[in-house]
């Protein structure tokens, strides 16, 4: 028995729609709104379930609080276009590029905040060094 692969995560946010215009703006992923009007934001096979900070679904984490989370993102995009697009629309690169190591090889990260602060990793796997 293993598991194969991550089909969602959950992050609770403190304003749903800042969430959502941040995600689909910055990263390009697609609000998604599924079971009596929840939502989430879907890219590539995955999602992010979104969870409204004080109105949780269960079942749920037991300590779920806004800002915890620290998640990386992979793009085809080189990690230096995708900063000159985050600058463009006032997001501040805080690290990288730099050199970090993902799951399957080597990574070129850069790192922004969420609106609620969630560290987010954004990166290129490097091809033929992994």
């Amino acid at each position: 028995m293993r598991v194969e692969s991550l089909d969602h995560i959950v992050f609770t946010v403190r304003d749903l729609q800042a969430t959502i215009d941040f995600y689909t703006r910055a990263l390009g992923m697609t609000e998604v709104t599924f079971a009596g009007g929840r939502k989430a934001l879907a890219f590539g096979r995955q999602k992010i379930n979104l969870h409204q900070a004080g109105r949780e679904f269960e079942p749920k984490a037991d300590t779920p609080v806004p800002g915890s989370a620290d998640v990386c993102f992979l793009t085809e995009t080189p990690v230096e276009q995708f900063a000159a697009h985050l600058a463009r629309l006032g997001i501040t690169v805080i690290e990288g590029p730099v050199a970090k190591t993902g799951a399957v090889g080597p990574l070129t990260s850069i790192y922004i905040r969420d609106p609620d602060r969630n560290l987010i990793e954004i990166a290129n796997l490097k091809q033929g060094d992994g």
